[in-house]
């Protein structure tokens, strides 16, 4: 298994990154290569430019591909936006021949059929997310792998995303001469770099501040329950900044970095940041209390926005608080100004968990939550189709071999994400049972 190497490319608002990774022995992540470039043609997480994205692309996966010295061909790419929205679903299967043990197969079965579910005009399911799993409408606390039954149901989180979207990230790739191993909703990319099983099982709430969009995913007992998307970010504070101080752009971004604060009390009236003019005006002079103004009044903003996701949510068992990552969660003080407006233990999520002892600090920031989490959500799929290549014998056929052959139909392309799923259950199922003692 210590050669598996995944690529994760985040394509965000503000950055493009390309992480190339190998699985250790141990179960980490060895970050062989690592690419950014500023994202051109993306905004608020959709590409509007395939052709500028297309070419962003390209610098940072050719960036990472000179470190790592590996060529890349196939990458997971995360998705965000406001088009994303998710929904719950019910579905059932008839067990055949039945009373009869359910099988992985079954699962299988039962996850492909809710591909079929009624979408609005011009939506594509991204994923499709179990919740519960019902035998004969009794509702089960173990893998229903195993289980005797004539019906095996399931409560879903379908979520969906533009038609029209997600055909331009594909193509910007597809231009990139690369191709796509799976699209994944960037908040749970995000939770699998910065949350472990105990923070899913206890339930919290990850917020994702971008650049662009705040993602939201809530997880309660071990399972994902909800995702959002906020189309109000990072970029936001920026602009605001930019507008007030009557100053460039970069300049706004870099004084919100360096010396931006959430919370106006904790910054002294009489600390002045000089910033140079431009061309041939004279310097401009702003009070670190006024900009911690500008930019306590929109985080607050944002941060309402998303408590009032998490509430709407229903989800009440949220022992693990919230969990803040993305860029915009470097604002100093941001985590106590969230604990405040939410009344919830917040911390700061750093993607650190899962990769070696050596990595670069540069790499262990926020901002790269997503990509991080997609070479873990890669490495679960790849190595949920090898168990399932390794499991099932190739079917025996009888050719004749001066016939042509037969073109095989197209697998469905959400295949690749319940292999991912089902193996997920099964970790999550085995784990719980470790813990009782069963």
């Amino acid at each position: 298994m210590s050669n598996e190497i995944i690529v994760g490319l985040d394509i965000g608002t503000t950055k493009i990154a390309c992480f190339i990774g190998q699985a250790t022995e141990n179960g980490k992540i060895k970050i062989l290569g690592f690419g950014k470039t500023e994202s051109i043609g993306v905004e608020r997480g959709v590409v509007k430019n395939i052709d500028d994205t297309a070419e962003s692309i390209k610098k940072a996966v050719e960036e990472a591909s000179a470190k790592a010295d590996y060529e890349v061909k196939e990458v997971y790419v995360g998705i965000a936006g406001q088009h994303i929205r998710s929904t719950q679903s019910r579905g059932s299967l008839i067990l055949k021949p039945g009373p009869k043990i359910t099988e992985e197969k079954d699962i299988e079965e039962l996850i492909n059929n809710q591909y079929n579910t009624l979408l609005e005009p011009g939506e594509e399911i991204i994923h499709v997310l179990p919740q519960t799993f019902f035998i004969d409408g009794e509702e089960l606390t173990v893998n229903p792998v195993g289980v005797h039954g004539n019906c095996l149901e399931a409560n879903f989180l379908i979520v969906t995303g533009k038609t029209n979207n997600l055909w331009h990230i594909k193509e910007s790739v597809k231009r990139a001469n690369l191709k796509i191993k799976g699209v994944v909703l960037e908040p749970i990319a995000s939770a699998e770099s910065v949350l472990d099983a105990r923070d899913k099982e206890a339930g919290v709430a990850l917020v994702d501040i971008g650049g662009g969009t705040t993602d939201i995913a809530i997880f309660e007992e071990g399972v994902i329950r909800y995702t959002s998307v906020i189309a109000m970010a990072g970029n936001v504070i920026t602009a605001d900044v930019e507008t007030t101080c009557n100053i460039m752009r970069k300049q706004a971004e870099q004084l919100k970095i360096k010396f931006g604060s959430c919370l106006p009390e904790m910054v002294k009236q009489d600390d002045i940041i000089s910033i140079p003019g431009y061309r041939n005006q004279a310097p401009r002079e702003i009070s670190m209390k006024t900009l911690a103004q500008i930019i306590n009044a929109r985080a607050q903003m944002i941060l309402e926005m998303a408590t009032s996701e998490i509430i709407s949510s229903g989800c009440r068992k949220l022992r693990g608080g919230i969990v803040l990552t993305g860029g915009g969660s470097k604002l100093t003080y941001i985590d106590e100004l969230a604990a405040f407006i939410s009344g919830t233990d917040t911390r700061i999520g750093l993607p650190n968990e899962h990769l070696v002892e050596d990595t670069a600090e540069e790499i262990i920031h926020p901002m790269y939550a997503t990509g991080i989490g997609l070479l873990l959500y890669g490495l679960k799929d790849k190595r949920s189709q090898s168990v399932k290549e390794e499991i099932e014998p190739e079917e025996i056929t009888t050719t004749n071999p001066d016939s042509e052959p037969k073109p095989q139909p197209e697998a469905p392309k959400q295949k690749r994400f319940v292999d991912a799923v089902t193996g997920f259950f099964k970790d999550f199922f085995t784990e719980d049972e470790n813990k009782t003692g069963n």
